[in-house]
């Protein structure tokens, strides 16, 4: 509930135990081959890595929010791919805790800055939503297995692209985009990487 939450030990203010995922036991694997290869396996299956984006965090100022590691890897992401924020479909973010899945969209540029909490509170981040976030559960539902949670996420996107995904399916979806980061520099993650799929 809202007031377990809420009354959850103490973390760090604001944050309480249970707006912090756990870490977990993990493991994933993919298999990547060039298109010319492709023959060799279920094409109907294939997904394509359009864009990976990574970027180490800067010396910036806290209201430099343009400036976040997050949202240079993602601008870079979107311009290697030649596509934007209005034609992903889902994503998949790296919401250790419960304010990273607010900033994280914002960062992927679904949203202005600041704006994040609102979006998520129309419902454009749920299932059904124009842009659904975490149809997984994210890290603060299925645990953080912190080495495997990165292509964890690309599983997952993959798995919505094929249509694969049940009860959380995301209808439509022909792009997605995931966002991983880790460690700390200064006032943001030491590193990002920001990865847009598509259909095959």
């Amino acid at each position: 509930t809202v007031d377990e939450v809420m009354g959850g030990r103490k973390v760090s203010w604001p944050l309480t135990l249970p707006m912090c995922s756990p870490i977990s036991d993990g493991a994933a694997a993919a298999i990547l081959c060039r298109e010319d290869e492709l023959h060799r396996f279920d094409r109907s299956r294939a997904v394509k890595i359009h864009a990976t984006a990574l970027r180490s965090g800067s010396d910036r100022k806290p209201d430099e929010f343009d400036r976040h590691v997050t949202a240079r890897a993602a601008r870079d992401a979107y311009e290697i791919a030649g596509l934007g924020p209005d034609d992903m479909g889902v994503a998949e973010v790296h919401d250790a805790t419960a304010f990273a899945e607010l900033q994280q969209i914002e960062n992927l540029g679904f949203c202005e800055f600041g704006a994040g909490g609102a979006l998520t509170q129309s419902g454009a981040t749920s299932l059904g939503g124009k842009i659904p976030v975490n149809p997984s559960g994210g890290l603060e539902s299925k645990g953080h297995p912190v080495g495997a949670t990165g292509l964890a996420q690309v599983f997952e996107l993959t798995t919505q692209l094929r249509g694969e995904a049940g009860g959380r399916q995301v209808e439509g979806a022909r792009y997605a985009i995931a966002e991983n980061g880790g460690g700390f520099h200064g006032i943001e993650e030491a590193i990002a990487c920001v990865t847009i799929l598509g259909r095959a």
